[in-house]
């Protein structure tokens, strides 16, 4: 006992030591760059179990004595309340917050353990006996913090790790070679990335590097028409041009796919100003400063100029900007809309919902008008086939109903943009949805596709739909783009990989927060939104898979509002946790193929989703080829449901009809039953009312509709004034509005009749 109880010295020895020791410690990490404090909101205790029976039996109790389980508890609770405790513990990283779920760990610990370590023991039992100090205890307290909360004993490692100041140095290639960086800025429409990829063709290897599958494809195909062969690589697909499977000197991809250790001649990145996006602008970041190529074209608003000329100053590499003006005129015009009675051929209504889409459609369908429609989450394919047939000159389609995913990626004919609204739903840089007037840089993208220099419309119109928006429409185009001030970062997977070296207990969705908080940036860039990879960490957390392979499972794009195409995700992840291939025959069952043509816009959402999760498997097949095998066949699969889509988009009036003529259905239904329900409390009422009888004459006088006659309400859908939802709302507020004028007719009758009573009534 001697020689254990001498290893703690005495109290103020003891006390002064740590205290020296914390002095220290901060001493040294201030001296190290005196980083910001981390959201410890974010560490996550872990388990750490009381001690069973030890099968040495209990060693401290058989050198001193058992421990009286009250007196620990009382000198614990001492130790919880002594302020110096509360500070040393706070220079050691632990925050009130912390302090506080350490020591209840701790306090756990030492009540429900059946034997302690010899030497917790041991100082337990000499506080007890008054020969040690309770505050002997913080050094065990805060080992078991430690193991509790590990981000406690690595904080300098993992800001080293996730440091993400001079991203220029982490591509050492690019770095190696003196790059000439040319910025072709201008307006939609005005031959900048003709000019770019001019360049492109004409070099002898080159790289494209665009925001959409689409613009990639069509790079692809313009480039082997041309005469230069050209790979395809996107997220989803490789087409290598030349017959014996050998990349070709030119590629088209998607940013995120671009490689940065293949060195070409000419590369070209476009709409930098995508280098701002909250979710993807990493990508933009990492082709401008990754890319190995003699020269870099850069396509996209002035409003980058600035941050890419910075970046650029601390690469060493200078920046020539080549300005455009637009080729064909655009003008706002002085009224709106107001009716779709108004629209004419060549026409574009864009929309901010699918909802509005919807109804648009249908609106112009009953005006004996054709549409055609083109939205986000429809295929590649479908999104072709309805702008070919838009730009037909022979089709009778003349108006196209659109979201703004037309701002990029289609050629189309458009004469004159129409906004719809200038309200669209955004998430910010924190992952928050946000709905504001859309920003000056996405009104000039879309009001930039009317009167393109390639359609046969060669001046441009916008105006809004509604008249009280045609002002705010001018105020926004007319104001100055706002300059970048930041570019993306996301971490790699290595980083992460380093992380969870030292937090091997974590999740990944909590390793990918601590990872931000620690993470220290340059004034020219942020860490982009990672909410999408942390619901993905999230969905599959309980799923065993390696760290890399969960890390990939996270970054495949999905759609996290479609539920089929998260379950997929899920159960995906678990065929590949079971080592058991993802087939064709396997994935047919799973989606149920064949598929129906789609009855109703639900069953268009839902063939969608299939689409999507068609994406996925293809999306996996390339970073797992063997447990993705038939990728071909799945392609061949997608083809045929991309054009079932196509049929159901084209019939896309018929489907909303059906959709609104099966809510109206079950409307009515609930209309009729409201409305007996609150006949028979009206009648009640009045039976309670004097001039009930007046109130039945008026009742008596409304006509009533025959049974073979159509309701109002139904007529109104029909004819495009009304919606479902619009009925819906309306029925509500009839009913709020006679459940309210009842309640006031009865106090209104009731006090009348107590009032007569009153006067009949002798004074007493």
């Amino acid at each position: 006992c001697s020689v254990l109880r001498a290893r703690v010295e005495p109290v103020p020895g003891a006390l002064g030591r740590v205290c020296a020791v914390a002095s220290a410690s901060s001493s040294s990490s201030s001296a190290s760059g005196g980083s910001k404090a981390p959201n410890t909101s974010l560490f996550v205790p872990l388990t750490v179990k009381p001690q069973g029976p030890s099968a040495d039996g209990d060693v401290g109790a058989e050198l001193t004595r058992p421990l009286d389980k009250n007196e620990v508890k009382k000198i614990l609770d001492k130790f919880y309340k002594r302020k110096e405790i509360q500070k040393l513990g706070a220079d050691y990283g632990l925050d009130a917050r912390l302090f506080h779920q350490a020591f209840i760990s701790f306090r756990n610990y030492i009540m429900q353990s059946h034997s302690l370590d010899v030497d917790i023991h041991i100082i337990l039992n000499d506080i007890c006996f008054s020969a040690a100090h309770v505050d002997d205890l913080f050094p065990f307290f805060l080992r078991h913090a430690k193991q509790i909360f590990p981000v406690l004993d690595c904080k300098d490692d993992l800001r080293k790790i996730s440091d993400l100041r001079i991203p220029p140095n982490w591509y050492p290639e690019a770095r190696a070679i003196q790059r000439k960086i040319i910025f072709h800025s201008g307006p939609t429409n005005s031959g900048k990335t003709y000019h770019a990829i001019q360049k492109y063709l004409s070099a002898k290897s080159g790289v494209y590097c665009g925001p959409l599958k689409l613009l990639a494809h069509e790079i692809f195909e313009k480039s082997n028409a041309a005469g230069v062969p050209c790979d395809l690589v996107t997220g989803e697909e490789r087409v290598a041009i030349e017959p014996d499977g050998k990349q070709a000197a030119h590629v088209a991809c998607t940013v995120e796919m671009c490689s940065v250790t293949t060195p070409y001649d000419v590369a070209v990145i476009d709409e930098i100003q995508m280098i701002r996006d909250p979710g993807r602008g990493w990508a933009w970041t990492r082709a401008l400063l990754g890319l190995c190529a003699e020269e870099i074209h850069l396509c996209g608003e002035s409003a980058a100029i600035d941050l890419v000329t910075e970046l650029m100053y601390t690469t060493g590499e200078e920046v020539e900007v080549r300005n455009y003006e637009r080729l064909t005129p655009i003008s706002v015009l002085d009224h709106a809309l107001e009716s779709l009675d108004n629209l004419r051929p060549g026409d574009c209504i864009v929309c901010f919902s699918k909802n509005d889409i919807y109804s648009v459609s249908r609106q112009i369908e009953i005006r004996g008008l054709e549409s055609a429609v083109i939205y986000g989450s429809l295929p590649p394919g479908t999104k072709l086939a309805q702008a070919k047939k838009f730009n037909d000159p022979d089709d009778p389609c003349k108006i196209l109903v659109a979201t703004d995913a037309i701002g990029m990626g289609l050629n189309l004919s458009i004469r004159r943009i129409i906004f719809y609204s200038l309200i669209k739903p955004t998430i910010n840089e924190k992952g928050e949805r946000e709905i504001e007037p859309i920003t000056t840089s996405q009104a000039l993208q879309i009001a930039g596709r009317a009167g393109r220099f390639s359609s046969k419309y060669k001046e441009g119109e916008v105006t809004t739909m509604n008249r009280e928006d045609l002002s705010l429409l001018k105020e926004i185009l007319n104001r100055p783009v706002d300059p970048i001030k930041a570019a993306g970062l996301h971490p790699t997977a290595e980083q992460i990989e380093m992380f969870a070296y030292h937090l091997p207990d974590t999740t990944l969705s909590n390793l990918i927060d601590i990872f931000v908080d620690f993470s220290q940036v340059d004034g020219q860039y942020f860490v982009c939104n990672m909410d999408d990879f942390k619901f993905s960490a999230e969905l599959i957390q309980h799923i065993p898979l390696s760290l890399r392979v969960r890390y990939v499972f996270c970054t495949a794009p999905i759609n996290k509002k479609q539920p089929f195409v998260c379950s997929s995700l899920l159960q995906f992840a678990r065929q590949y946790s079971r080592n058991e291939p993802l087939t064709f025959s396997w994935l047919r069952r799973y989606i149920k193929w064949p598929l129906l043509p789609p009855k109703n816009i639900k069953d268009l959402m839902d063939l969608e989703a299939v689409h999507d999760v068609l994406d996925l498997y293809l999306w996996l097949s390339y970073r797992f080829i063997d447990m993705f095998p038939d990728a071909s066949l799945i392609r061949d699969l997608q083809k045929e449901l991309d054009g079932i889509i196509q049929d159901g988009v084209h019939n896309i009036t018929k489907l909303i009809k059906i959709s609104e003529a099966q809510k109206l259905l079950n409307l009515e239904s609930l209309s009729a039953e409201n409305q007996s329900r609150l006949s028979g409390t009206v009648k009640g009422q009045a039976r309670r009312m004097r001039g009930a009888k007046t109130l039945g004459n008026k009742a008596a006088e409304t006509p009533s509709p025959s049974v073979g006659e159509k309701s109002l309400a139904s007529r109104l859908v029909q004819q495009g004034l009304l919606t479902a939802d619009m009925l819906k709302q309306l029925e509500k507020e009839w009913l709020t509005q006679q459940t309210e004028h009842g309640k006031d007719k009865t106090e209104h009758g009731t006090h009348s009749k107590g009032a007569r009573r009153k006067k009949k009534e002798p004074d007493s």
